[in-house]
């Protein structure tokens, strides 16, 4: 009994740990100034120490290892943008600020993979579709946020907290990815400071007409 309970367990570490080495190799090519496109499953496998027909056990192709690596950037994306409220300890427009400044921050040390993921999902309508999908996180956050900032009375009754949301996190999203892609990151508080206060006054504390 105690040997069939084991193996189970065995199985699963063993596919988590292959699954970690497999992205890893992908991120570190992509790192090193590899393009997406030019590298393939074989490179990939061998990198890794696997044969090719082991890499299909557990990614479909090299866009489904793209997919697990975007997912875990947008997880701490989200960490960061869920942890400001206007009223937080860390709220405000300053803090808003602060907040843009560390997603460039996270952008910039994966700057490898987020350009391959916006290269990728430009051709690859899965790719595309999960990428621009995973927003929709970002905009229900936001939308409870304005609403209960309108129940307050701090944001007029005025603003559409789904379209609001919408644009700010779509909007921002562009703003950022470019930033990270045509900047050396030296203006990037700047940047951040001043996409901070178009949404904080533009939004936020937008005065009643």
């Amino acid at each position: 009994m105690a040997s069939t309970t084991r193996r189970p367990s065995q199985a699963a570490d063993r596919r988590a740990v292959l699954e970690q080495r497999i992205t890893s190799v992908l991120e570190e090519r992509l790192r090193d100034g590899a393009t997406f496109t030019e590298l393939s499953v074989e490179q990939i496998a061998k990198a890794a120490g696997i044969s090719r027909s082991t890499f299909y056990l557990y990614f479909r192709d090299k866009a489904d290892v793209l997919l697990r690596l975007s997912g875990s950037l947008k997880d701490r994306s989200y960490l960061i943008a869920a942890s400001w409220t206007p009223t937080g300890p860390d709220g405000g427009v300053d803090g808003l600020a602060r907040a843009y400044v560390d997603i460039l921050r996270h952008y910039r040390e994966n700057a490898a993979l987020l350009a391959a993921i916006n290269e990728v999902a430009a051709y690859d309508p899965q790719v595309h579709e999960v990428w621009t999908a995973d927003q929709h996180r970002f905009i229900d956050n936001l939308v409870n946020v304005l609403k209960a900032e309108q129940r307050e009375g701090r944001t007029p009754a005025g603003v559409a907290p789904e379209l609001a949301a919408r644009m700010i996190v779509q909007g921002g999203s562009q703003i950022l990815a470019q930033q990270v892609s045509a900047s050396d990151g030296s203006d990037d508080e700047a940047v951040a400071r001043e996409l901070a206060r178009c949404y904080w006054y533009g939004v936020y504390r937008r005065p009643e007409s």
